[in-house]
C-alpha cells in the first residue's frame, strides 16, 4: 500500500510517505512557514519514491484539533491532490497521532493527550493502546478549561503542549496516577500515515469533498463576556 500524509495542525510541519510498511518523513518546526514548506516536502518525498499521485492508494491528513490556519492548509492541500488523482482520504486526529507515537515505543497505558487551545482552554482526548497496537479513543475529544478535566482512575502519561502551559493544574488533578509527562511532543505526519493506512484498510476513507477539519471549537475568538 502507498499513502501520502500531511500534518500542519501545530507549529510543526511535516509530510510522510508510507510504502508497503516503510515510512519516510520530512519534518520541521517552523511557525507560520507551513505554506512555504509543505508542498516542497511532498514533492521531495514523491520524487524520491518516483511516484505520481495517481499511483497512491490513498491520502491522510491531520484533521485536528489544532490551529485553524494549519488545519485549513492541510485540508486544502489534501483535497487538491485527492480531486486531481481521484483518491480516498482518511482524516486522522492530531491527538491520536500524539498517542500513537507514544504507543509505538511503550507498553500499554493510557495517554492523556492535551494540546494548548489558547483562550484558557485545552484540546483534550484520552487514548489507550488496543490489541493491535493502535491508539483507541476512550472518550470523546473535547475543548475545555484545564480545571474542568476529569481523569479516568487509571495510570497514564501526559502528552502534549497543554502539559507545559497548565502543568500545575493538570498534575495536581491527576496526582499519583500520572506516570510521566511529554509536554514537548508534537503530532507528526508519520503517525498520521500509520493511522491513515489502518483507516484505509478499515474502509474509513472519504471523498475529497468530505475531507473536513475538526476544530472542536466553533469560534476563533471569544468576546470578553464569554471568557
Amino acid at each position: 500500500m502507498k499513502l501520502l500524509a500531511v500534518e500542519t495542525a501545530t507549529h510543526a510541519c511535516s509530510a510522510a510517505l508510507f510504502i508497503d510498511g516503510h515510512i519516510e518523513q520530512r519534518f520541521a518546526i517552523a511557525p507560520q512557514q507551513h505554506t512555504k514548506l509543505i508542498l516542497p516536502m511532498i514533492d521531495e518525498l514523491m520524487a524520491l519514491a518516483q511516484l505520481k499521485p495517481q499511483q497512491l492508494d490513498g491520502l491522510a491528513f491531520g484533521c485536528g484539533p489544532g490551529s485553524f490556519t494549519g488545519l485549513r492548509i492541510a485540508t486544502g492541500i489534501i483535497q487538491g491532490i485527492a480531486f486531481g488523482a481521484d483518491l480516498p482520504v482518511v482524516p486522522v486526529s492530531t491527538l491520536a497521532a500524539l498517542a500513537q507515537a507514544y504507543f509505538n515505543q511503550h507498553d500499554p497505558t493510557l495517554a492523556f493527550t492535551a494540546m494548548d487551545a489558547r483562550m484558557g482552554e485545552i484540546f483534550w482526548g484520552v487514548y489507550e493502546k488496543d490489541a493491535t497496537g493502535y491508539a483507541h479513543l476512550v472518550e470523546k475529544e473535547a475543548v475545555l478549561p484545564a480545571s474542568a478535566i476529569v481523569f479516568p482512575a487509571r495510570l497514564g502519561v501526559g502528552i502534549g503542549s497543554a502539559w507545559a502551559v497548565y502543568q500545575t493544574i493538570l498534575t495536581e488533578k491527576l496526582g499519583s496516577l500520572l506516570q510521566s509527562v511529554r509536554a514537548d511532543a508534537l503530532p507528526e505526519a508519520a503517525m498520521i500515515a500509520q493511522l491513515g493506512v489502518r483507516g484505509l484498510q478499515n474502509k474509513q476513507g472519504v471523498s475529497a469533498e468530505q475531507a473536513s477539519p475538526v476544530y472542536l471549537r466553533d469560534k476563533v475568538a471569544k468576546k470578553e463576556s464569554e471568557r
